[in-house]
């Protein structure tokens, strides 16, 4: 299974990059050349425009690669997201996410959301280990943007079946597949935001800031 790599860095990471054990000429030295950049981050990097994203894909493609596309708002991520999204990652051999933008969350779950802006819910799923590729689109479905991308596999969640899907037809007319991954649909943002007012900590603490 693909494993998640986030943008923190042990000593220990840093050491292992540089070939040695002495973190005190990594702390010493002020050399750009010298510093290892942190695996992971660069995450900011998988975050393509659609043109970007769709010359990555025909490189990848003209390569063999099977491209998997799945889309989602990530608001609040949490362990169904993770595990869908390596579950995507799984059915084939580049994995492209499209974000939904913060317009499109308003329009669909109305003005409160989305939670977590979109500059910062693109570079979180952007961090995972197993997504190449990020795009934010502002449509209120992908399907125009799976239309143009033309993944080989369109990963969904296991809130729909592969006959529910709304981007079915999109996929099967270029000769595209649907699949259904990740586990049974536990986790919510909904749930986690409903948690946190009942907990009473989005007024007991407003003046105080955890991390």
């Amino acid at each position: 299974m693909p494993s998640l790599r986030t943008g923190l860095c042990s000593r220990h990471d840093r050491d292992s990059e540089l070939g040695t054990r002495d973190s005190d000429y990594v702390r010493r030295s002020s050399s750009s050349e010298s510093r290892v950049p942190c695996p992971g981050s660069m995450s900011t990097s998988k975050i393509l425009t659609l043109p970007k994203l769709l010359e990555a894909a025909e490189v990848q493609r003209a390569a063999g690669r099977r491209i998997v596309f799945d889309n989602g708002a990530f608001d609040l991520l949490h362990a169904g997201h993770v595990r869908y999204l390596e579950a995507a990652r799984e059915e084939g051999d580049w994995l492209a996410v499209g974000v939904n933008s913060d317009e499109s969350i308003r329009r669909a779950k109305g003005s409160a959301r989305p939670i977590v802006p979109q500059p910062e819910r693109a570079e979180i799923v952007a961090a995972l280990g197993c997504v190449d590729a990020v795009v934010v689109f502002g449509e209120d479905s992908p399907a125009g943007l799976i239309g143009r991308l033309r993944p080989e596999v369109h990963a969904k969640g296991t809130d729909y079946t592969a006959e529910s899907v709304p981007e079915r037809a999109a996929v099967a007319a270029y000769g595209g597949r649907t699949v259904i991954v990740g586990d049974p649909k536990d986790h919510a943002t909904t749930d986690v935001i409903e948690r946190i007012r009942d907990t009473g900590l989005g007024t007991r603490n407003s003046g105080r800031r955890d991390s």
